[in-house]
């Protein structure tokens, strides 16, 4: 594991991690059309090679391995030593797919072994995106192909915004974050991910931003309790070490917000990016 992303492993395994788990079907269920949109996009099939980057509790390296069938295989890789035991054991008994607990910035990956490289909401975090992207350009075949999916413009996605900025009224501000250095939003800028895979060797790179809506079976009652547990209100919570009675007023004003959005899911901006080994 690099130095460079010590403390991305730690907040996956330790803080992050755990409450991935747990939710883990929520969590799949949420943003599932966000990773039917990157394989299809990718063009995965039958007998494909595929590296599963950033592939949290395996669900994304799960969904690859059926589109590439036995006569294929799937390596899904994440730094969350918590996660990757989790997609571990749900890959269990499907000998071409397989978990790697590594960091892809770093990991020694026999060269051109995949014919595709896919990720969803994985690679944000690097802490050198663009020297982390040559190293991952040499895992795939010469005309391989890259797909990624990434948040989009911070004002654009509400999962965000909304929870922190009720978060930020029950309890005050968390210490101020650099969108810009690893983390959710780290590729917005469509422009400037693109420059950044052509400089790391890639070609035919391209990037567009979708509208997507976001939903759960308990509508957006669930959307608000889910958002209480994973995101920007659990970390201001947990700053502040808010006691139960405050966690309550979050969530009952939380439940109201989402609410009075008024629609059956929750607004997205999601970047898609595609580019190819030369």
């Amino acid at each position: 594991m690099s130095a460079s992303n010590k403390d991305q492993e730690e907040f996956w395994t330790s803080n992050a991690g755990p409450t991935w788990v747990s939710h883990e079907g929520q969590l799949d269920a949420f943003l599932g059309p966000v990773l039917d949109q990157v394989l299809e996009t990718a063009g995965i099939s039958d007998g494909h090679a595929v590296l599963d980057l950033g592939c949290g509790t395996g669900h994304s390296t799960l969904a690859a391995g059926q589109r590439v069938g036995p006569s294929g295989r799937v390596l899904g890789l994440d730094i969350s030593a918590t996660m990757i035991a989790r997609a571990g054991e749900r890959v269990a008994g499907l000998p071409h797919v397989n978990m790697a607990l590594a960091d892809a910035a770093v990991h020694p990956f026999e060269e051109e072994s995949f014919d595709h490289v896919v990720s969803r909401f994985g690679v944000m975090f690097f802490a050198d995106s663009q020297a982390a992207f040559r190293n991952i350009a040499r895992a795939l075949k010469p005309g391989g192909k890259m797909t990624l999916a990434t948040w989009g413009q911070i004002p654009r996605n509400p999962w965000f915004t909304l929870p922190a900025a009720i978060a930020k009224a029950e309890l005050g501000a968390p210490p101020k974050s650099d969108p810009d250095a690893p983390g959710p939003f780290a590729f917005r800028d469509i422009d400037k991910v693109c420059t950044m895979l052509r400089a790391a060797g890639f070609a035919e790179v391209s990037g567009v931003a979708h509208d997507m809506v976001f939903s759960l079976p308990g509508g957006m009652a669930e959307v608000a309790e889910l958002s209480l547990k994973v995101g920007p209100a659990a970390g201001t919570i947990k700053h502040f070490s808010a006691d139960q009675a405050a966690q309550n007023r979050i969530e009952t004003a939380m439940a109201q917000a989402f609410e009075e959005l008024g629609r059956a899911g929750i607004t997205a901006e999601i970047n898609f990016f595609t580019a190819t080994k030369s």
